[in-house]
């Protein structure tokens, strides 16, 4: 499991891409600093697909007070959690 920001973005960014599709919505402009819910490119059952896929890639569970937008709004806002969360920060 690569945990290098820059691919971590790249695979959220792809399962993004992916859910958003889906929805009949075209994410691949997605910015990294983008605010994800903001877009209108995915909804809330998109949202909660793409944590239970963030949780389960990754390995980890978030705590329900963890999941707030500072964390998961955006895709550099995830990356940086996971690699607080994973010790590589």
């Amino acid at each position: 499991m690569n945990l290098e920001t820059d691919a971590i973005e790249a695979a959220l960014k792809a399962r993004i891409v992916a859910i958003a599709d889906t929805l009949g919505a075209d994410a691949s402009d997605l910015a990294p600093d983008e605010l994800i819910p903001a877009t209108g490119l995915i909804d809330s059952a998109g949202l909660l697909e793409l944590i239970a896929w963030f949780e389960a890639t990754y390995c980890f569970k978030i705590p329900v007070d963890e999941l707030t937008i500072d964390n998961l709004g955006t895709l550099t806002s995830m990356a940086a959690y996971l690699r607080r969360r994973k010790g590589v920060a």
